[in-house]
């Protein structure tokens, strides 16, 4: 049995955790998967951590003259997703971190 490469240790628990996942089940052993694995687990991280600041302050801020505005964290979100989902693809894996882990 070929031992499976370990998750950079930059990753978050939950990356961590999804990098275990898919290079087990999809048996991503070569450099540039893993490359483009850690690039979409280092997305997900970056949207994980605009989302707990868009929980807290909200999607929509007052600038100085009280106008509505887009949090900009918001586009951080959107920008890390689609890289996320572009590395996922570049795989060939239809899977979305985020969601539940399966019972695997």
């Amino acid at each position: 049995m070929k031992k499976l490469a370990k998750p950079p240790k930059a990753l978050s628990p939950e990356a961590k955790t999804w990098w275990r996942k898919l290079v087990r089940d999809y048996a991503i052993d070569d450099s540039a998967g893993h490359l483009l694995l850690e690039n979409a687990l280092q997305a997900f991280d970056e949207m994980r951590s605009a989302q707990a600041i868009l929980e807290k302050e909200g999607q929509v801020f007052r600038d100085r003259y009280g106008q509505p505005r887009q949090h900009p964290a918001t586009l951080v979100v959107r920008d890390a997703r689609n890289l996320m989902l572009r590395s996922l693809r570049a795989l060939n894996l239809d899977v979305l971190p985020g969601a539940p882990l399966g019972g695997n």
